[in-house]
C-alpha cells in the first residue's frame, strides 16, 4: 500500500513537471515570434509619402501641365501680354477691282480657300470695256504684224522703201504694247471668261475669317467683301516696357502661357525700334509654331540671353504647395512626381523664386498640382 501511494506521488510529479516544461516553452515561443515579428516590422521600408506614382496618361488626363525650370531668377523674365496675329504674309483682304452686283458667292464664314479660287462673282460693266479693250488691242496687234509681213516682202522686193518698213515695225511695237496693256488690265481685274463680271480670287491659302457681302449687293472697287488667314503662318506681338527692350535682341528666347494653361517655345524675331504712341511701349514680335488662333491673347515670358540674374529657379505660385507645414514643388519622376520642400523668394506677375530645393532642368508640374497634393493627402488616409 505504501510502495502504491509513492508510485501515485511520483507520477503526479512527472506530469506537474511536464506541464511547467510545457508552459515555459510556450512562452519561450511566443516571446521569440514577438521578437522575429518586430524585427520584421523594423528592417521592412516605409512607403514614401511624397511619391506620388502616376503613369503618363494619368497625368494628360488630369490636365497637369510640366515645365522645364531654368535658373536665372525674377530680373531674368520679362513678362507681357501679347496678342496673337496673322504674320504679313499669312493674311489677305480680298477686294473686287471693279464696281458691279454680286451675282454669286462662293464662300461663307469659316470655309477653306486655296490660293487663286473664286470666293464671288461681280458683274460690272467696267469688267466689259477691260474686256473689248483687250479684243481691240488683240485685233489691232494682229493687222500690225500682218502689214509687217507685207512691208518686209515689199522691201525684200525692192518695191517698198525701208522708210515705209520702218513705219510698219513701230506700228506693230505700238500694237503689241497696247495689247499687253490691255492683257495686263484684264488680269489685274480678274475678267470672267465672258467678259461680263470680275472674279474676286483670294491670293493665298487658309479659311475665311471675315465677310462682307450679299448677294445683289453693289460693291465698289477695291471694297473689302472677305479676309482670308492662314493659320500656319501667325506671328505674336508683345508690349514691353522701353526699359526692357534694351534688353532684348533677335533670336532670345520666349514661352507662350496660353489661356488653356499649355505652353509653347518661341523666339524673338524682332523688336521695334520706336515706342507706340498711344501705349508708349515697344513691340517684340516673337515666332511661334502653327496651331494658335489669330486674335488670342496670350502672356509672354521673355528671356534675354544677355540677362544678369540670380541662381534662383523661378515657377508659377500655382506650382508651390502646402504640405505639412512645408512649402512643395512638385518634381517629375519615372515614376510620376516628388514633392520636393523648397525655399521661397521674390514674387511677381504670379511668378515665385525658389531660392532652395530644385535644380536647373528639372521638370516640375506647373498646373494643377493641387490635384497630387490631394493625392498624396488621400493616400495618407489610407495608410491611417
Amino acid at each position: 500500500m505504501t510502495n502504491n501511494k509513492s508510485l501515485i506521488a511520483g507520477v503526479a510529479s512527472a506530469i506537474a513537471f511536464a506541464a511547467l516544461g510545457g508552459f515555459s516553452l510556450a512562452k519561450c515561443t511566443s516571446n521569440s515570434g514577438n521578437a522575429v515579428a518586430t524585427l520584421q516590422t523594423a528592417e521592412s521600408p516605409k512607403p514614401q509619402a511624397d511619391n506620388v506614382d502616376l503613369t503618363d496618361a494619368a497625368i494628360r488626363q488630369a490636365n497637369i501641365a510640366t515645365e522645364v525650370v531654368k535658373a536665372g531668377g525674377l530680373a531674368a523674365e520679362i513678362v507681357s501680354q501679347a496678342v496673337v496675329s496673322p504674320s504679313p504674309s499669312g493674311e489677305a483682304i480680298v477686294t473686287a477691282r471693279a464696281a458691279g452686283a454680286v451675282t454669286r458667292v462662293f464662300k461663307r464664314l469659316g470655309d477653306p480657300v486655296r490660293a487663286g479660287e473664286a470666293l464671288a462673282i461681280v458683274e460690272s460693266r467696267d469688267a466689259a470695256q477691260f474686256a473689248a479693250d483687250r479684243s481691240t488691242a488683240s485685233a489691232k496687234l494682229a493687222l500690225a504684224r500682218r502689214a509687217l509681213a507685207r512691208e518686209q516682202f515689199l522691201f525684200k522686193e525692192r518695191v517698198s522703201s525701208r522708210v515705209e518698213l520702218e513705219q510698219a515695225q513701230a506700228e506693230a511695237v505700238v500694237a503689241a504694247a497696247e495689247a499687253r496693256r490691255a492683257q495686263a488690265s484684264t488680269g489685274a481685274a480678274n475678267v470672267t471668261r465672258d467678259g461680263r463680271g470680275v472674279v474676286v480670287a483670294s491670293s493665298i491659302s487658309g479659311r475665311v475669317t471675315s465677310e462682307a457681302v450679299s448677294l445683289g449687293a453693289y460693291v465698289q472697287p477695291e471694297t473689302e467683301l472677305f479676309r482670308v488667314a492662314d493659320p500656319n503662318k501667325i506671328q505674336i506681338e508683345a508690349a514691353i516696357a522701353p526699359a526692357d527692350a534694351q534688353r532684348i535682341t533677335p533670336g532670345d528666347r520666349a514661352i507662350i502661357e496660353l489661356p488653356d494653361g499649355r505652353t509653347l517655345d518661341a523666339k524673338v524675331r524682332s523688336v521695334t525700334p520706336t515706342l507706340n504712341r498711344e501705349t508708349r511701349s515697344a513691340t517684340a514680335v516673337l515666332d511661334v509654331p502653327p496651331g494658335v488662333q489669330p486674335g488670342l491673347a496670350v502672356r509672354v515670358r521673355l528671356m534675354p540671353a544677355n540677362a544678369t540674374g540670380s541662381n534662383a529657379i523661378v515657377v508659377p505660385e500655382d506650382a508651390v504647395q502646402s504640405l505639412e507645414g512645408r512649402d512643395v514643388v512638385f518634381v517629375k519622376t519615372a515614376k510620376g512626381f516628388r514633392a520636393a520642400t523648397v525655399r521661397l523668394g521674390q514674387r511677381s506677375a504670379g511668378r515665385v523664386e525658389v531660392l532652395t530645393g530644385l535644380s536647373d532642368g528639372h521638370i516640375i508640374a506647373a498646373r494643377n498640382s493641387f490635384l497630387l497634393k490631394a493625392e498624396l493627402a488621400k493616400g495618407a488616409g489610407e495608410e491611417e
